[in-house]
């Protein structure tokens, strides 16, 4: 179990950050994914491998239906969460304290996330998926500090590149 969780983790980043805007529901249920690996520790004890990745696999199942269902509020709960996400990510980076304010940071990213999505549907999600798809390959590999930070930008450049070059394409085709 201990060995699935990377692969899934890698497998899904790689997916994301390349296809995340035209797989949106795939990019909200690895949003989900995700948190839930990061919730799971807040809301248990030590968790098991089993119980993270259960918790994981809920919350990414929940925001695939989210996607398919309820676009809107899928947009809305997806920027909240990468948004909450990446901003006790940040906060850990920079500050060695931040386990007292955990909630307060991942509320206020949230809603940042959240309104940024909103208004910014196509370009946000191009950015958010490869932040994501970045950060779920960077979590499985084992870099010293400036590799991993390298790593992580290069990412998430070639994820942006390739993302918005692909919706370049689908915007200039033309239309019977």
């Amino acid at each position: 179990m201990n060995v699935s969780l990377p692969i899934i983790s890698a497998t899904v980043g790689a997916i994301v950050l390349l296809f995340g805007r035209k797989l949106f529901w795939l990019c909200v249920a690895a949003i989900g994914f995700a948190a839930g690996v990061e919730i799971a520790p807040q809301l248990v004890h030590e968790p098991s491998s089993l119980l993270a990745l259960t918790i994981a696999v809920v919350l990414g199942f929940v925001g695939a239906l989210l996607a398919l269902f309820l676009q809107k509020l899928a947009i809305a709960i997806a920027g909240f969460l990468a948004g909450g996400k990446l901003g006790t990510a940040l906060m850990a980076a920079f500050f060695a304290h931040q386990a007292q304010s955990y909630w307060i940071i991942f509320i206020i990213g949230g809603i940042i996330g959240a309104l940024f999505l909103l208004m910014l549907f196509d370009w946000a999600l191009i950015f958010i998926s490869s932040l994501l798809g970045a950060y779920l390959i960077c979590s499985v590999v084992s870099l010293p500090t400036v590799g991993g930070v390298l790593l992580f930008l290069a990412l998430v450049l070639c994820g942006v590149l390739i993302q918005s070059a692909s919706m370049q394409r689908t915007r200039a085709v033309p239309v019977d």
